[in-house]
């Protein structure tokens, strides 16, 4: 029923006052034909809110409400405005009437009310008649929007093995009706797709397990299929669905498991220490960690050879060779292997050991090997005095394969040291084909080759180590030549000398020698000795060895008689053995005695010379001049002669330097010199002077004196005599003055007297 209002403005609703579907209709039919009963309405049943259907899908405008003003008389004098959202194009209104109308269908998920304003308006004047008033229009919601899930379809996992009830995820579906009018907009969630595995709960979405003993070997994906209506799941509500993969997550529930009990592999024997046998491998049903499998050998008889190696990667075992194989020691070998889990899961060891065995028999190939000798090495000895043709020893190699080939030997020719022996190629034997000689050589090294008959490819050495045995061929000495004294007042056996020796026989009027570790101790057998009956004794001394045949030499002693004090200390013997108690040879002393003589004399000449050369350096000149003094006993040219002499060797000390070095550069011993004195060029110089001065001067005087003025104290030049130069220079050599004519004759016999005197005293 609808009612009309006076001013202030009434408004009418077809649906103010929630009429039903049916009753709308009537009152559609109703007006349609022109019946609408009109009364007054109280002021206080003024409606300022309308509601219009959704989806309305009429052919005529919707009839939303009225409009009507108290001063509208019904004369047509009043007229209504509406202003707001969508009016013109959503709605509309009749001026005269006040009746409003939506011109098209609302969704009320896409605008759910409209505010509009509403004015009643003196159609003569075109004043309101009264003042505006704003109302709203409400857009009634249907069900016409289904649940949706925003977010699938999901994915979720849980451990297999779960217990029944375990929390596997949670789903949330939408509903874009009207949660506060009807039910449109309250959803059930059911399960469509994935019983018995998995439930979910009807009013919170949650998916939980609900199947025990859920194995991921068996099946490890799941598709859950999850419906959520609205209505309350009533008949007629709309539905929405989703699917949910669920996965199982892996445990260690599976022990690794051999695909067979037993392992056949092979090997050649000849295959080195860390070598591939083979592999094995053991199936874990889990993935991931929980498949990684540990092999290990099982301690046997046979495991001893072999190792095992577990790869991560392909779960395999390897089977690694631990020793060196023969075949013809053992041609197979039998272990045992274990593969177990590294990692446990304790909630199933229930289930059974986590482990396996396999046995693994490894047959080992023959391989034709070279002969094998009976030992690493070999040690020989023979004598240095071995007859050629003597056998020394012999070597033996076999072959040990199947075949057992003969075997032949050779001896490898590497050094000269080897060529003394040659072996039997089919017996082995060494013998010896050169003389041997322990003192070059005192052991020999010989590689023998030993080669299989059958496959002179292969073939094996050793080495024989040949020790040659001394000789005894040379007789003992006395490691010195010994000369002592012993006192007059010598004890009965008291020590005298010690000598080095392998074996003494000493006795000898007085004296005797003991032995005693290669040395032999000079004894007296009595006690009183006279040095003015006997000054010297010579004692033989026989020295033997201890090889064979047996060699001796005999050896003499010389043993002075001194007069001693009682402590034993040397006072006197004969001038000889007081100088030199401890026992020189005569000759020495006598070299000695020339030397101290010679000295003597040369001190005597050279402290002549140099008192003549003062007083002839006195008499030369009256004048300190020290630049350059000359002074000639003949008809010389004087200082104007260049010729005579190099006047700058004096003046320049350098040159006095730069001679003496090129003198030491000269060879102290060169016998074959005949024919100069100086090998450097300044000897040429000289050579060709002296022959020019021969040329001029040939008759005599054919001796002249030259003396120089003394050049003071440190003079860097230091002394010009020719005697100082000779005492300071005995090494020069002056054998070739006999070939420079009769001026030198005198001056060669002097160097050549001297000459012979250096001699016996180096022989001496």
């Amino acid at each position: 029923e609808h009612g009309v209002a006076h001013l202030p403005l009434s408004w009418r609703s077809a649906n103010s006052c929630r009429m039903g579907k049916e009753q709308y209709r009537n009152m559609l039919a109703h007006r349609k034909h022109g019946m609408m009963g009109v009364h007054r309405v109280k002021r206080g049943w003024v409606w300022n809110q309308f509601f219009v259907l959704e989806e309305y899908m009429g052919s005529d405008p919707q009839y939303v409400g009225k409009l009507h003003s108290d001063l509208d008389k019904g004369n047509s004098m009043v007229k209504y405005t509406l202003s707001g959202e969508g009016v013109g194009s959503i709605f509309t209104i009749e001026p005269s009437t006040g009746d409003i109308h939506a011109l098209r269908s609302l969704d009320r998920e896409e605008k759910p009310y409209y505010t509009l304003r509403a004015q009643a308006v003196d159609v003569l004047t075109g004043r309101p008649l009264e003042p505006e008033s704003e109302f709203i229009i409400k857009v009634q919601d249907i069900n016409d929007n289904e649940p949706r899930f925003l977010e699938g379809p999901y994915s979720a996992s849980i451990p297999e093995m779960s217990p029944v009830g375990s929390y596997v995820t949670q789903i949330t579906a939408t509903d874009a009706d009207d949660p506060t009018y009807g039910n449109s907009a309250r959803i059930v969630y059911s399960i469509l797709h994935g019983q018995p595995y998995f439930s979910v709960d009807p009013k919170t979405g949650i998916i939980r397990v609900a199947l025990p003993n859920m194995d991921r070997e068996v099946k490890e994906m799941y598709q859950v299929v999850i419906q959520a209506k609205d209505m309350g799941g009533q008949l007629g509500g709309l539905a929405g669905t989703t699917t949910i993969n669920i996965t199982l997550r892996d445990v260690n529930d599976n022990p690794p498991r051999f695909s067979k009990s037993i392992f056949h592999l092979r090997i050649l024997e000849t295959s080195p220490v860390g070598s591939s046998v083979g592999r094995v491998k053991a199936h874990d049903l889990d993935s991931g960690k929980n498949a990684e499998v540990e092999y290990s050998i099982v301690p046997g008889d046979g495991g001893s050879m072999f190792d095992i190696y577990s790869n991560k990667n392909t779960h395999e075992g390897t089977v690694i060779l631990k020793k060196c194989l023969d075949y013809e020691t053992r041609k197979a070998y039998t272990f045992k292997v274990e593969a177990s889990n590294a990692v446990l899961d304790h909630r199933f060891l229930h289930l059974g050991p986590f482990k396996d065995t396999a046995t693994v028999k490894v047959n080992v190939l023959d391989v034709e090997e070279p002969p094998v000798f009976s030992r690493l090495s070999y040690s020989m000895e023979t004598y240095e005095d071995t007859p050629v043709g003597i056998i020394v020893g012999a070597v033996t190699a076999e072959d040990l394969d199947v075949g057992n080939s003969p075997v032949r030997y050779s001896v490898e020719w590497r050094k000269d040291s080897e060529n003394h022996f040659d072996i039997d190629p089919v017996e082995g034997t060494l013998s010896v084909i050169e003389a041997l000689d322990r003192e070059r050589h005192t052991e020999h090294n010989v590689t023998v080759v030993a080669t299989k008959v059958n496959n002179p490819l292969l073939s094996s050495k050793v080495t024989v180590t040949i020790k040659v045995l001394d000789v005894n061929e040379f007789p003992p000495e006395l490691a010195f030549v010994y000369e002592t004294f012993v006192c007059e007042n010598a004890k009965v056996g008291q020590v005298i000398v010690l000598c080095v020796c392998v074996c003494v026989c000493v006795q000898f009027d007085g004296l005797m020698g003991s032995i005693s570790d290669n040395t032999a101790g000079v004894v007296t057998r009595r006690g009183v000795f006279r040095r003015l009956e006997q000054s010297m004794y010579l004692v033989p001394v026989v020295v033997e060895d201890g090889g064979y045949p047996l060699q001796s030499s005999t050896g003499m002693v010389s043993v002075r008689v001194c007069t001693c004090n009682t402590d034993g200390s040397l006072l006197s013997c004969n001038a000889e053995a007081v100088i030199f108690p401890m026992g020189l040879s005569t000759g020495a002393l006598m070299a000695i005695m020339l030397c101290i003589v010679i000295l003597l004399v040369m001190a005597v000449l050279y402290t002549g010379l140099r008192k003549h050369k003062k007083k002839d350096t006195l008499m030369s000149s009256k004048e300190d001049i020290r630049d350059n003094v000359i002074h000639y006993d003949d008809e010389g040219g004087g200082e104007e002669d260049t010729q005579a002499f190099d006047i700058g060797t004096l003046r320049n000390p350098k040159g006095i330097k730069e001679t003496a070095q090129l003198q030491k550069i000269r060879p102290e011993d060169e016998p074959n010199r005949a024919s100069a004195c100086m090998s450097n060029e300044d000897s040429e110089d000289i050579r060709a002077y002296i022959h020019h001065c021969l040329l001029e001067n040939s008759s005599p005087p054919y001796d002249s004196l030259v003396t120089y003025a003394y050049e003071g104290e440190g003079s860097v030049a230091e002394s010009l005599s020719s005697i100082e130069s000779w005492v300071l220079e005995p090494k020069e050599d002056y054998r070739n003055l006999c070939d420079w004519g009769p001026r030198f004759k005198t001056l060669a016999g002097i160097f050549k007297e001297h000459e012979c005197k250096d001699m016996e005293k180096t022989e001496n």
